[in-house]
């Protein structure tokens, strides 16, 4: 059968002979996938490696173009996916997943044997695409580009080389759109079925759907139409994948993810259903690990999509959301590389001793920098990289295999790889064994290179546990809610152990707290080798008093704390100081005296910081009790010659000098005490104002000059005064 892509292939081969590197655009149903990489061979001796951004594409597209070449898989053409390797030292066309590519040159930078590359669908823009492509360009190596939505302009500047199109085979495609429903999606599916039923579809039918999940949904809603519903996902059987996209002898409803998006072409299928939802691949902020979430897909993704259903013959697409959405959508996907978490691409590049790579699009710094610092933190090895996990469980099974617990260390990481849930305690999860049919999958490809037997016990595991998941150790505050080391609180529910490993953790704002889903406990001892002591100081309100506090802490969690008096020292005094300036003086002194002893200072004209006494009063003190001299501390050395407490009289009597803001010192004693007295004494140069007291201590006069007083005004007061006291003597000569 002739493609569209066949007239062009002349043309590939020719610029591919002038130069190095080719980008070519064909829209879906061309032929790029199944025509291209065979045609390559032709250029010279060694391989061609094509890379898939799917194991299913990968497969499918080896199976098809040896069906083409009359040989059986396996001989001239191959293929290669995580965990699966078919081919062999005849095999020169090699289909691979992205990351296969990437652990091939750990071993083998250069690539040896190897002729060209084709890195198809490019345009998905995976994190493994990108790095294939900058470690490819530094090999010299042939590099062919193909995509069907693909801006080819920064690719080709990129590789200094031309771009070729196809036109690619048209066949009519009529999309329909349909109003928004907040009915249950397998129940729209339903609907969209029935429509094409109902208007006499001839063909099968392609249904796009987000998961697994909604998958079986669907199946249960379509059992009433009578027709051959068949799923299709990335964690199939390979034989269950086959059985999809095969030619059946009735009409078939395939119920696919977003696999069958690109690549392939799925003969028989004249309609689409397109839900235009899709599991976007992140990574979760709490595991580090890649997780799915459901997200709107682009422009883009919803016209591969719809390429399906024209590929063979005219076409009808369904889509069930509005025009309106369709236009409000991203024309495509934001790369990979600007959004995911780095660590094992940073990984690998350490592996191959890599510092800096001419990248077609620059990695963000800073998740650049956190990615290094997660490599750090994990102790990250060479050997690591070589295992198809993620860091962190790579990490786990390396100390699996260290400690004597290979098993175990598998199938955690099994469990963990593949998303398993059904209990919050990671081994009771590990060791359950009812698990899906992709986790045992991965757990025997894993045991495959991590073979023997478990010789040691859960302490083991669970310190692997730790090594892979050393940030997320948290400790209990109370039987629902712990202490993350990160800093903040999560809610744990029946929470058992003291300290334990947070591994994954749901956070939704409507439910306060965020909640940990999986967990594994810990001993407070193999945290000790990765503990800081801080001391600090810290002031004890009920002691009143600085205390210096002493603290064995995992990054933010304290596993020990001893708290003793703090030692002098100048933070020790500056801290005292504080709370006592925020204290009420009168804590620390007589209120009264001390108000009478700043007045003395200010009559005398002498300045007085207490803020500043009070600091110099805390040196070498740690609590309040310590502070009970600061009347002495702001004591002026002259205050009592400038400013006295008392005054004698002649008599030899001592009067108390009061001093208050604006006014002259005054005293006050008996009328009597005056006698003889013409004088009014002074504080330095200030008269100080007399109150003279009648016998029974109520004032009859104040007055500053005492000579003028006994002239002019004791008369009378004597006459007045020696009526009311007969008994006191009252001389006509008193001063």
């Amino acid at each position: 059968m002739t493609l569209p892509i066949d007239d062009l292939l002349p043309r590939i081969l020719q610029e591919l002979r002038q130069g190095r590197h080719l980008v070519i655009e064909a829209p879906p149903g061309a032929g790029k996938t199944t025509r291209v990489p065979p045609a390559l061979l032709e250029l010279g001796r060694g391989e061609v490696l094509v890379l898939e951004p799917r194991r299913l594409a990968a497969r499918m597209a080896a199976r098809r173009v040896a069906s083409e070449m009359g040989e059986p898989l396996g001989q001239t053409v191959g293929y290669q996916v995580r965990f699966e390797d078919v081919g062999g030292s005849r095999t020169r066309l090699r289909f691979l997943t992205e990351g296969v590519l990437t652990r091939r040159m750990l071993a083998d930078p250069q690539l040896g044997g190897v002729d060209t590359v084709v890195l198809d669908e490019f345009h998905e823009r995976h994190l493994d695409s990108d790095l294939a492509l900058a470690l490819l360009k530094r090999t010299g190596k042939r590099i062919v580009v193909m995509s069907a939505t693909l801006d080819a302009g920064p690719i080709a500047q990129y590789l200094n080389c031309p771009v070729l199109r196809s036109q690619g085979r048209r066949f009519d495609l009529r999309v329909e759109y349909t109003p928004y429903s907040n009915a249950p999606l397998e129940q729209q599916v339903a609907s969209a079925l029935e429509r094409l039923l109902a208007e006499g579809l001839d063909g099968d039918v392609l249904v796009f759907l987000p998961g697994a999940a909604e998958i079986r949904g669907a199946a249960r809603a379509l059992e009433r139409f009578g027709l051959l519903t068949v799923p299709l996902h990335g964690d199939l059987p390979p034989e269950e994948q086959d059985r999809a996209v095969a030619p059946a002898g009735r009409r078939k409803v395939i119920l696919s993810t977003n696999v069958a998006e690109s690549s392939i072409t799925v003969e028989g299928v004249t309609a689409v259903i397109d839900s235009g939802l899709a599991r976007i691949a992140i990574d979760s902020p709490w595991t580090g690990l890649p997780a799915l979430n459901v997200h709107r897909i682009s422009q883009a993704s919803a016209a591969q999509r719809a390429a399906r259903a024209a590929r063979t013959a005219p076409g009808r697409v369904i889509r069930l959301y509005t025009a309106e959405d369709f236009h409000r959508r991203p024309l495509a996907e934001v790369p990979e590389i600007r959004r995911r978490e780095l660590s094992q691409i940073v990984l690998h590049l350490r592996a191959m001793n890599i510092a800096s790579l001419d990248w077609l699009e620059a990695p963000p710094e800073t998740a650049l920098a956190a990615a290094n610092a997660l490599l750090d933190r994990l102790q990250a090895s060479p050997e690591m990289a070589r295992l198809p996990l993620p860091p962190r469980l790579a990490k786990l099974v390396c100390e699996g295999a260290r400690r004597g617990v290979p098993e175990s260390a598998c199938k955690i990481a099994a469990v963990l790889s593949a998303g398993e849930r059904g209990s919050p305690d990671l081994l009771a999860l590990a060791e359950s064994g009812a698990w899906q049919p992709q986790t045992r999958r991965v757990f025997e490809q894993l045991r495959r290179w991590i073979p023997g037997r478990d010789r040691a016990g859960d302490a083991e595991i669970l310190q692997c546990v730790l090594a892979a998941f050393p940030d997320r150790v948290a400790r209990r505050r109370n039987a629902d809610e712990i202490r993350l080391a990160s800093g903040g609180s999560a809610i744990c529910r029946d929470c058992r152990h003291e300290f334990l490993v947070a591994i994954d953790v749901e956070e939704r704002r409507e439910r306060g707290l965020p909640r940990v889903r999986l967990s594994a406990p810990v001993e407070p001892e193999w945290l000790l080798d990765h503990a800081v002591e801080r001391s600090r100081l810290e002031w004890n309100r009920a002691a009143e008093r600085v205390e210096q506090v002493t603290a064995l802490l995992y990054d933010q969690l304290v596993i020990e704390e001893t708290r003793a008096p703090a030692p002098p020292s100048e933070e020790t005094s500056r801290l005292l100081a504080e709370k006592a300036l925020e204290t009420d003086l009168g804590r620390f002194a007589d209120r009264g005296e001390l108000n009478r002893l700043c007045a003395r200072a200010a009559f005398a004209g002498i300045p007085i910081d207490i803020p500043a006494a009070l600091r110099g009063l805390c040196r070498g003190r740690n609590s309040f009790a310590q502070l009970a001299g600061l009347l002495e501390a702001i004591r002026p050395p002259r205050l009592d010659q400038l400013a006295p407490e008392r005054l004698a009289l002649p008599g030899g009597r001592q009067v108390k000098v009061h001093y208050e803001p604006g006014k002259p010192p005054w005293i006050e004693s008996r009328l009597q005490d005056f006698f003889g007295i013409r004088e009014t004494p002074r504080i330095g140069n200030t008269p100080v104002a007399v109150h003279l007291l009648a016998p029974n201590r109520r004032p009859v006069q104040i007055t500053t000059d005492l000579a003028g007083f006994w002239d002019r005004l004791y008369p009378q007061l004597r006459r007045e005064l020696s009526r009311k006291y007969p008994k006191h003597q009252w001389p006509e000569k008193a001063g």
